[in-house]
């Protein structure tokens, strides 16, 4: 296999260094787990156009904010033990063709009793039920927005992408209106994940 010639766009902020990184071919699902091999360091996700996007270790901040969503979704998912919880490190290979890596994920169980044991070991095909990304001082809110309507169109049921910059959170679900929050106390999951109440206070403290 080649090696992946990587060009990095002209850089306006600080923002471009972290996320913009681009190929001038396409990046085979091949090409991409070998990346991803030969760089455990990074975070590596390819759009559906086969475009990686490379991203640096999250900032403290966020990585403190990130492990409270992921450990209030973990103990609910274990309590109610209809699926399985994912952090920020788990990938998927969606059905368009994309790989990602959402902050925090679930699956129900009997998604995942379909697959073989090789399968579950590898980046998961299939999109998980529930999403949700949480935005960092780098990430771009309108690309954020872009990638929940890609889960959702890839099969998720719900989606939310929480703002601790601007105390915002956007719900997402197929075939419904993107509903805004501003600095809501706590998110409910609803009837797909009954039980599930998130509470952001410590998100946005």
């Amino acid at each position: 296999m080649s090696a992946i010639r990587l060009e990095i766009d002209p850089i306006t902020d600080a923002q471009d260094w972290l996320i913009n990184v681009s190929t001038r071919r396409r990046v085979t699902p091949g090409e991409y787990r070998a990346f991803c091999q030969a760089n455990p360091d990074l975070r590596i996700e390819r759009t559906s156009e086969g475009e990686l996007i490379v991203m640096a270790p999250a900032h403290s901040r966020s990585g403190e904010q990130n492990a409270r969503l992921t450990i209030q979704l973990g103990v609910w998912a274990v309590q109610d033990g209809t699926g399985v919880s994912f952090d920020s490190s788990a990938g998927f290979d969606l059905p368009n063709g994309s790989n990602r890596s959402p902050d925090a994920s679930w699956v129900r169980k009997s998604r995942l009793a379909a697959l073989s044991l090789e399968q579950r070991a590898d980046y998961l095909a299939l999109c998980p039920d529930f999403v949700a990304e949480l935005r960092s001082s780098s990430d771009r809110l309108p690309t954020l927005k872009a990638k929940m309507h890609e889960y959702v169109a890839c099969g998720a049921q719900l989606g939310w992408l929480i703002d601790p910059l601007e105390l915002r959170v956007w719900v997402y679900r197929p075939g419904e209106e993107v509903e805004q929050f501003d600095a809501p106390a706590t998110l409910e999951a609803g009837p797909m994940m009954p039980g599930f109440v998130l509470d952001l206070g410590p998100i946005w403290n």
